[in-house]
């Protein structure tokens, strides 16, 4: 059976989509820089949990769910034990003020582009980056969203498709090459503001597939 870290998995995005891949039978485990934080938040959901790199060396594949100020240094943590794996990484870098949310310069061009730099033997994935953590926690809530999918490796991306068709209601769709990833990371300040402004949940449907 594959087995999925989640690193970052004691945050709401990153323990949202380990519960769904629980429910969904996959063997699923929490990493966290606290192990046992990570124990206990996996003990919520009915996996396990770990040190992020421990979850890492025991994963097939790595999904990375932290703050974008702490991403670089967790990836570089990681960089050896996600060698020759695909890592997911769904990191959105923004920032707020004022007026809202809105989207941070990355030097590498997105926070993907910044996982492939960092860890360069890596198969890097960017996806999940627009579901909603309120959503994702509700397991009774049928989901009805679609995942873009960005990979230079398509068979990886291939994978990463299947990964979020194994989630009722949810869709993977290849959406292009890693150099394409910026403008879907920084897609999720609109979200935030359509979900601010209108009470809701916002998610990203893709027209016209069959």
């Amino acid at each position: 059976m594959t087995t999925i870290a989640v690193l970052g998995g004691t945050g709401p995005q990153g323990k949202g989509l380990a519960a769904r891949w629980a429910q969904c039978g996959l063997d699923v485990v929490l990493g966290s820089r606290d192990p046992a934080r990570a124990q206990a938040a996996a003990e919520e959901i009915g996996v396990r949990g770990a040190g992020n790199l421990e979850a890492a060396q025991e994963a097939d594949i790595v999904l990375v769910a932290v703050p974008y100020d702490g991403h670089a240094q967790i990836v570089a943590e990681v960089a050896d034990a996600v060698a020759g794996k695909i890592l997911i990484d769904c990191v959105n870098p923004l920032g707020f003020d004022k007026q809202g949310p809105y989207p941070l310069p990355v030097p590498e061009g997105s926070a993907a582009q910044q996982a492939a730099a960092v860890a360069p033997q890596a198969r890097v994935v960017a996806a999940f980056h627009h579901v909603s953590a309120v959503l994702l926690a509700d397991l009774d809530h049928q989901l009805d969203i679609d995942i873009m999918v960005l990979a230079e490796d398509r068979e990886a991306a291939d994978e990463v498709i299947a990964l979020a068709d194994r989630i009722p209601g949810m869709r993977g769709v290849f959406a292009g090459r890693l150099r394409n990833a910026a403008q879907v990371e920084a897609l999720t300040a609109n979200l935030i503001a359509i979900n601010r402004r209108y009470k809701v949940h916002a998610g990203v449907r893709v027209t016209d597939l069959p």
